[in-house]
């Protein structure tokens, strides 16, 4: 295991720039050599050695450029052969969730129904009568058989019950867009079969009309009254625990996707008390209402040493495609009568999207079928006409299934695909059923077909929905393989820089800080993350076998992995 180091302190004033091979009188405070570094600057694509002052890169060349820079209060990372590259940019992920994942059960990986129930009664037999037990990851399309009884896949409550008679048991869905719930939870929560659906949601219940403890979308929220028995866990911890993740998966920066101001409020106050050291990039989830009275108050722009930037809305106008909640032109394959839900009043995503244009934020709404990009796509092109030229770099979140007709759209309007790279292999065995073979093809996890239209995609996990884990998504975006050996729509992949840009450059343009960091180059933030091998040129199943080394944020090493 590789260990998190506290921050001491960070300069953020920037006091001079060397060119390469420059001659320098004052040493830097950090210097990187002795190895591969890959820039992402197309001017400088390939150095041997970096030097770092204050926070910023201040030269970068060959070993022998940088030697002066070299001085006694000068650390030195040795990279022995190893690649540095700039810190990875998560694209989409959710910070405080991250962090809560980890306190809470792990179903990521259960085989089957059976699995589920087996690690609540364990969790049952270590937990006070009456405590809630919470836990994430489960799938059903990933079982590997289908449980019986079943609606649509989803199997009912009795088996989960009979093993947590006396403790309310609240169990999200991988994607976070369904929820299960045994028979305490759903009685304290005032759940029975007269319980009607709520607007964008759907109690899923057997043929007798009776819940079976499944819940998409929306209907999560009727959950509340058994959620709020929970003793939250202390939101300080949850963060810290969300970068000790995130360092030592080579992140550097993370584009959280939707805080309430709460959770800005605290990371301002643990930037303020040299707490966090990651850069946030923060997505605002609010009512229009709350937005229009705090949008002018929270917007700040690199707070804290570039540590927070505050100025970006979210709003999901469908669920998830795995809950048959994406929002689909037509109906699914595999449930034809559905053809999901919009979760979001189509009012309420056209005001929000005035507000942005009024208080001068980007707009990023969440999209995964192809009924819900083609909407959100009509919303951005309305406001752009309405307000005028301007580098709004509104984004689409996930733009997971598109109709064809829309591809085009993306590059022709400037709207920015933040897309999973890993989404589509841990998706891509159940695609097909969900789709049909024609959808799935023409409109799936499209990234070629995006950047042939000049769109510029921004990667990342989704985190805690997949591993915060670059390295897989990133092999995801250049391989198209999933776990069962097969490739899904291997024309759309991208290229080796393509892949690393979209986790870089391409991300950083995606906050408008693409002048800040994304690259590595004099002047700007010295974010770096050392990998154990080059994912550039090694082979393509080599991959997955790089490890993080080293996270350095502005300079200074967050993170070293084992035996350094």
């Amino acid at each position: 295991m590789g260990s998190t180091l506290r921050r001491t302190g960070i300069a953020t004033l920037f006091l001079g720039v060397a060119a390469c091979g420059e001659s320098q009188s004052e040493s830097a405070d950090l210097v990187i050599r002795g190895g591969t570094i890959v820039t992402v600057d197309e001017a400088n694509p390939e150095v041997e050695a970096m030097a770092v002052r204050d926070g910023r890169i201040v030269a970068l060349g060959s070993e022998r450029d940088i030697a002066s820079f070299v001085g006694s209060g000068t650390e030195v990372v040795e990279l022995d052969g190893a690649t540095a590259i700039p810190g990875f940019i998560e694209g989409h992920a959710h910070y405080m969730g991250v962090g809560r994942s980890t306190l809470q059960l792990d179903l990521m990986e259960v085989a089957n129904w059976g699995e589920v129930v087996d690690r609540v009664a364990a969790a049952v037999r270590s937990a006070e009568e009456g405590v809630l037990i919470t836990g994430r990851g489960w799938h059903q399309e990933k079982w590997d058989e289908r449980p019986e009884p079943n609606v649509d896949g989803l199997p009912y409550h009795d088996e989960l019950s009979a093993v947590s008679p006396d403790n309310p048991v609240v169990l999200t869905h991988a994607s976070g867009h369904a929820t299960y719930a045994n028979a305490l939870a759903m009685e304290l929560s005032g759940i029975d079969a007269r319980t009607p659906d709520p607007e964008g949601g759907e109690i899923v219940r057997d043929p007798g009309g009776n819940p079976i403890g499944a819940f998409r979308e929306t209907a999560s929220g009727l959950l509340g009254p058994a959620r709020r028995r929970a003793i939250e866990p202390d939101p300080e911890r949850v963060a810290l625990l969300a970068q000790e993740e995130a360092f030592s998966k080579g992140i550097t920066s993370f584009h959280d996707a939707g805080s309430n101001w709460s959770t800005i409020d605290l990371w301002t106050s643990m930037i303020d008390a040299g707490q966090l050291d990651i850069r946030i990039y923060a997505m605002v989830r609010a009512s229009p209402e709350s937005l229009a009275e705090n949008l002018d108050a929270y917007r700040t722009v690199g707070y804290g040493g570039n540590r927070l930037t505050v100025r970006a809305i979210k709003v999901s106008i469908d669920g998830a495609l795995g809950s048959h909640g994406a929002w689909l032109l037509e109906p699914y394959d595999d449930l034809p009568s559905s053809s999901g839900l919009n979760t979001t009043p189509l009012a309420d995503v056209v005001e929000t999207a005035r507000l942005a244009m009024e208080h001068g934020y980007q707009y990023n709404v969440h999209a995964i079928g192809d009924r819900a990009n083609r909407v959100v796509l009509d919303v951005f092109e309305s406001a752009y006409d309405d307000a005028g030229a301007g580098d709004y770099r509104w984004r689409i979140e996930h733009a997971q299934h598109l109709h064809p007709d829309d591809i085009p759209r993306f590059g022709a309007l400037g709207v920015i695909p933040a897309m999973q790279a890993v989404h589509a292999t841990s998706d891509g065995p159940w695609i097909e059923a969900k789709l049909g073979l024609t959808r799935a093809g023409e409109g799936a996890y499209v990234w070629r077909d995006l950047l042939d239209s000049g769109a510029v995609i921004v990667n990342g996990t989704d985190a805690p929905v997949e591993d915060l884990d670059p390295i897989p998504s990133y092999y995801a975006s250049v391989s198209r393989r999933m776990a069962n050996g097969r490739t899904l729509s291997l024309e759309q992949r991208m290229t080796r820089m393509e892949a690393l840009r979209s986790y870089t450059i391409d991300a950083a343009y995606g906050a408008f800080e693409e002048d800040l960091k994304g690259s590595l180059e004099v002047g700007k933030l010295a974010d770096v993350t050392v990998l154990s091998q080059n994912i550039t040129t090694v082979d393509e199943e080599a991959i997955l076998d790089t490890e993080v080394l080293y996270t350095i944020v502005g300079g200074e090493v967050v993170y070293r992995g084992s035996g350094l």
